[in-house]
């Protein structure tokens, strides 16, 4: 994308422009709704020159000029926006590019496929005036409109106008014509998949179509299918993200795989997912004839002790070491004493690694084993051994080991004064301290960093007394730990909502049920949802819903936004909010059910592409829209999650998507 962009800037200098400040988002129509006028069927020049004048570059751009300056295209300073037909974008949005004349410009010699056929569109910084040019078959046209927004006003209240009967031929043209493009299917399909209103029976025919599909909860009517599907990639990304594989559906999954490597693949999802399987199911996998499926199953959760007893016999080593770390405390003692004198190394020293996790691992045994990493985490190290790898010169070691849960209390108040940072940082988040202790030691911690939630104070979540003490925590990662539980005291409550980290108030906006209202505010004014909770603070049960039209003139569009929550707020506020200075303003409106239908056509030519796609998803845009952004790549799978599309499209919609049955006589639609 970026050569690309790249590629474009040095046209543009070649064509003698300037280019002026750095490239962003005009508040203006976007660059692929200016080209409609010059591209329409309809369209008709203002200008056109025959390609046999002889003069042909030289009166395009004494032309051009003329246009512009009798528009007003070019601002005081000579600045204007340009955008040159071709991909500049690499399948990203388009974006106006700020320019100025410089003495020695050429639009129309540079501006095209060759001198004399030029394919640009140029618009005022208000967005009122384009001047655009484009090759015919014998002369090049330049078209200029004015009073765009005025235009655009009267277009909007123009296609709102649908009737009945409108409406259903405009479904009717969308299949008339020429075959989508292999692109726009995909589009199709990506958008039915993704489409709350798409029937269950449909959905069944949308697999090996869309990847998108399985990433939502299917019926399962619509899993049963994807289990026996011919494709592959259908199968793997079943077991890979859709939710609620009951163990049934798995075992037929893995079992009825033919090929090892996918059953090795499934297996491991399985294990991945940590998915119960049968114990009719986990007998097959422990004599798959693949060592890699018989590895994969022997970290299933609940496998049977006999099982697990027949694998650690098992003819593969990588099965029995697999064995080894996935089940050593189900082990017996004999098996267990088997395993630590196994030939193989590597099931001997995963064995020494899983057994010294309860026995004292002396200096001796550690210089022998391997990965050493991992037994100064997770072994319980003779006292001697543990005093050598508190002071080893390898600062990693020492930072691996302030994390081993068996320390002696002295070992572990060594390294809260390490000369190291990261050592110490470790140290600090270690469940043993105590919060004087925890107060003490000079971590390192940054607060824009992603951290995950402790674990342990995670396993603490339903001990209220625990969570009082680690809420007022010196760290801020165990009172963002704390401020994870779904339920908390009302005191710790109202300690975390005014924490000084304002991450803590984020975590408790997201997941406690409890968090205050005054709070969830706050947070709502700058916080606009994550990945895991995109409507938070906003869809949280505390959060205000009255009194919140005083914010409908706020100066923070954060706020002014939430007045359309409120129950008394119109559908004339909705209106205003439409056309307000503000994306964010503008897209809520976008999504309101109030909105006009002729504002919400109005809403498709934003400046911003959100607010596109949220108006293409209104259910009040008209059908004979709707059609044209079927046709559109840039907007097809958006129009294609729509709500309100008819089934009987969505039908048809199906029918281009799949190849015709051979012999099928029947035509298409």
């Amino acid at each position: 994308m970026t050569g690309e962009r790249d590629k474009l800037l040095e046209l543009l200098r070649r064509a003698g422009l300037e280019i002026v400040g750095e490239r962003r988002t005009e508040d203006v129509l976007p660059p692929r709704t200016a080209w409609r006028p010059i591209v329409a069927g309809d369209a008709a020049p203002t200008v056109s020159i025959r390609e046999d004048h002889p003069a042909l570059v030289a009166e395009l751009n004494a032309q051009w000029y003329r246009l512009a300056a009798e528009n007003r295209l070019l601002g005081g300073d000579g600045v204007f926006l340009i955008d040159v037909a071709g991909n500049w974008t690499g399948g990203g949005p388009r974006r106006w590019t700020r320019v100025r004349l410089t003495s020695e410009w050429d639009l129309a010699g540079v501006l095209g496929e060759r001198p004399g056929q030029p394919e640009f569109v140029t618009l005022s910084l208000d967005g009122q005036t384009l001047v655009g040019a484009t090759a015919e078959e014998d002369e090049v046209w330049l078209i200029a409109v004015d009073r765009i927004r005025e235009r655009q006003e009267a277009a909007a209240q123009s296609a709102a106008q649908e009737s009945p009967q409108e409406r259903a031929a405009a479904w009717a043209s969308l299949f008339r014509g020429p075959m989508p493009t292999p692109r726009l299917r995909e589009m199709w399909a990506h958008g039915l998949a993704r489409n709350p209103a798409t029937p269950d029976d449909l959905l069944a025919r949308l697999l090996g179509l869309s990847h998108f599909l399985l990433w939502r909860r299917l019926p399962a009517a619509v899993v049963e299918a994807a289990i026996v599907h011919p494709d592959w990639k259908v199968r793997q990304l079943l077991a890979e993200v859709q939710p609620g594989i009951t163990a049934e559906q798995w075992a037929r999954l893995i079992l009825d795989e033919p090929d090892p490597r996918h059953r090795w693949i499934l297996v491991m999802l399985a294990a991945d997912r940590r998915a119960k399987l049968s114990d009719a199911t986990c007998e097959q996998l422990a004599i798959d004839p693949s060592p890699q499926v018989r590895k994969e199953a022997a970290r299933l959760p609940g496998m049977p002790a006999q099982i697990l007893t027949a694998l650690a016999a098992d003819t593969d080593p990588s099965v029995r070491a697999s064995v080894c770390r996935s089940a050593w405390p189900q082990l017996g003692t004999t098996l267990r004493h088997k395993l630590l004198g196994d030939p193989s190394g590597k099931v001997s020293n995963e064995a020494l690694l899983q057994h010294h996790r309860e026995h004292p691992m002396p200096r001796s045994v550690f210089d022998t084993t391997e990965p050493k990493d991992r037994a100064v985490v997770t072994c319980h190290l003779e006292r001697d051994l543990a005093e050598h790898l508190a002071r080893h010169s390898d600062s990693a070691l020492r930072c691996s080991l302030a994390a081993n849960p068996h320390l002696d209390p002295d070992l572990i108040i060594l390294l809260a004064q390490d000369p190291a940072e990261n050592v110490r940082s470790v140290v600090a988040t270690r469940p043993d301290l105590t919060e004087e202790q925890r107060a003490d030691i000079r971590f390192g911690f940054d607060p824009r960093g992603h951290y995950y939630p402790l674990d342990w104070v995670t396993a603490l979540h339903e001990d209220p007394d625990a969570m009082r003490r680690l809420a007022a925590s010196a760290h801020p990662l165990v009172r963002r730990s704390v401020a994870r539980a779904r339920r908390l005291p009302p005191d710790v409550v109202a300690l975390l909502a005014h924490d000084e980290d304002r991450v803590v108030q984020l975590f408790l906006a997201e997941s406690c049920d409890d968090a205050p209202a005054d709070m969830l505010l706050r947070v709502w004014h700058w916080w606009t949802g994550s990945l895991s909770a995109p409507d938070r603070p906003r869809s949280h049960p505390n959060f205000p819903r009255r009194s919140l039209l005083c914010y409908a003139d706020d100066p923070n569009p954060r706020m002014r936004q939430l007045a359309l929550d409120d129950p008394e707020s119109t559908a004339e506020l909705v209106e205003q909010f439409s056309r307000d200075s503000s994306v964010e303003v503008r897209l809520r409106a976008a999504v309101d059910p109030r909105l006009m239908p002729s504002s919400a056509v109005r809403l498709l030519d934003d400046p911003y592409e959100q607010v596109r796609h949220a108006a293409a998803k209104h259910p009040r845009v008209p059908a004979q829209v709707l059609t044209r952004l079927l046709r559109d790549t840039d907007t097809a799978e958006t129009v294609a999650q729509h709500p309100a599309l008819p089934v009987p499209v969505m039908e048809l919609l199906l029918k281009r998507l799949q190849p015709p049955i051979s012999g099928d006589p029947r035509p298409r639609p």
